[in-house]
């Protein structure tokens, strides 16, 4: 974004002090020096131009008129009139945001044709008045960020509620708005028929404002969402092992409107984990069964797409390895969620409100506040380690933990009936003591320990320190060699 330039005007002998300390203010702010390029006659190289020549250029030039009204008046041209009102009258032709500030709780004793101006200026626009520099500088700050809020330049509003810059209502898919609502009102009563014109069906999704599509509009059914918030993408990536390789074996960057990212990246684990396709006893089609359920990796995508912060630049990640999923998106939990919530009933905390009814309307999420509890729900019925999540400085991570001792991987081991019977503990809780393996199989210690040892050696546990209930045991984090 160029800087918006800001043009200040005053009697400059008058003002001196508070022509430095707005300067000085204006380049040391970090959010004002990035928003705003001041122009001080002062500062003006010498030239071989007139003086009025140069000021009444730069305010030809300028975005944004800020004057400063003291007790004098200036110096005044053969007309009768001084630079400031000229330049206060030239920015008013023009049509530029003017900003007036007029030192002093009163007029009394000022110039009177400075009185004059300051009349004419209330009548036009809102003044505000100062005693000291640094009121003066508290009431520019105020007066500058409400004119970067009232441009756009920064909004109060959340990311997804903010009319997207540049976009217009070509910029979305007819075709995508009319599969939304197919599904809207097949899962959910919603009231707009499949006839109802685009316009009204964002009014109605409160994602249109002044006839221009918001953020959240853009993201669930722009032809070209990436064009409008960059970072809206979903990089998927399959790696053998269990860390990261570079390059990675497959590597996919997806792109498009939300539901097609959600999609394609739940396409892309299902096509990466195993599948078990099971005999016809129960039915007249093959059972199949993967090793993850879909519903919590769906989970685990959707609220990755739903919950991010879109105005980090960052991609969500999925990545693939042989012992878990890992699903990482940029913005961290919002308060009052921590870790622990997620594990138990809690009330939903959602960063794009808009987003999320989206998907809740064609089916994508369910009740708020419940995914988590499914995705542990189901994994534990799965016989899996419940998913880990985890928060980091910007970014929270979910990992859903793969089954790798697969029945054909723990027929090839040739296990007792003993080891057999502990395989499901392990796969959920990952680890065992030689105390928990002799309550399982009522096995006798020194029985119990040869069984351990023994899943020691096929590579199936890990051993660990002696705790004070025996020996400790956890499962490997890969599988062997196949």
């Amino acid at each position: 974004m160029k800087p918006i330039r800001l043009f200040i005007s005053s009697v400059q002998k008058e003002f001196e002090a508070e022509r430095a300390a707005l300067r000085d203010y204006l380049r040391g702010d970090a959010l004002l020096r990035r928003s705003f390029e001041p122009f001080l006659f002062e500062e003006v190289p010498a030239a071989d131009r007139r003086a009025d020549e140069v000021y009444l250029h730069d305010v030809e030039q300028c975005d944004l008129y800020l004057g400063l009204f003291g007790n004098e008046y200036g110096f005044e041209d053969e007309e009768g009139v001084s630079p400031t009102e000229r330049e206060f009258d030239l920015a008013t032709e023009l049509h530029k945001p003017r900003l007036i500030f007029v030192k002093g709780a009163d007029d009394h004793g000022k110039h009177p044709k400075m009185q004059a101006l300051i009349r004419r200026a209330g009548g036009e626009l809102v003044r505000r008045r100062f005693t000291s520099v640094e009121e003066l500088r508290s009431a520019v700050y105020a007066s500058l960020i409400d004119h970067l809020s009232r441009t756009g330049v920064i909004q109060s509003l959340p990311f997804d509620e903010q009319v997207a810059p540049d976009a217009t209502l070509d910029d979305l898919d007819e075709v995508a708005i009319g599969r939304f609502v197919r599904a809207a009102r097949h899962r959910r009563p919603f009231p707009r028929s499949e006839s109802t014109p685009v316009r009204d069906v964002l009014a109605h999704l409160h994602m249109i404002g002044d006839e221009l599509p918001t953020q959240a509009a853009v993201l669930l059914f722009g032809k070209r969402a990436q064009r409008f918030v960059a970072g809206a993408e979903i990089r998927c990536m399959h790696f053998h092992g269990t860390a990261i390789q570079r390059p990675a074996p497959y590597y996919s960057i997806f792109k498009g409107n939300l539901f097609e990212l959600v999609d394609q990246a739940v396409d892309f684990v299902l096509s990466k984990i195993d599948l078990s396709v099971g005999t016809r006893a129960e039915s007249t089609q093959a059972p199949v069964r993967y090793e993850l359920p879909p519903d919590v990796v769906r989970e685990a995508v959707v609220n990755a797409v739903a919950h991010r912060d879109y105005t980090e630049s960052g991609a969500i990640q999925v990545s693939v390895f042989s012992d878990r999923v890992e699903v990482w998106n940029p913005g961290a939990l919002l308060p009052p969620l921590t870790i622990e919530k997620l594990r138990r009933p809690h009330r939903s905390v959602p960063r794009n409100a808009r987003v999320c009814d989206a998907l809740y309307l064609a089916g994508y999420i369910e009740k708020y506040g419940t995914g988590t509890l499914m995705m542990i729900q189901q994994t534990v019925e799965h016989a899996l380690p419940e998913p880990d999540f985890t928060q980091g400085p910007g970014e929270f991570v979910v990992t859903l933990w793969r089954d790798w001792l697969t029945e054909s991987v723990v027929r090839a081991f040739r296990l007792n009936e003993r080891q057999s019977l502990v395989i499901p503990h392990l796969k959920i809780s990952r680890q065992i003591t030689n105390a928990e393996y002799r309550a399982l199989t009522g096995a006798p210690e020194r029985t119990a320990s040869r069984d351990l040892d023994s899943m020691v050696k096929k590579g199936i546990l890990l051993k660990a320190a002696k705790t004070g209930r025996g020996t400790s045991y956890s499962l490997a984090v890969k599988g062997p060699a196949k």
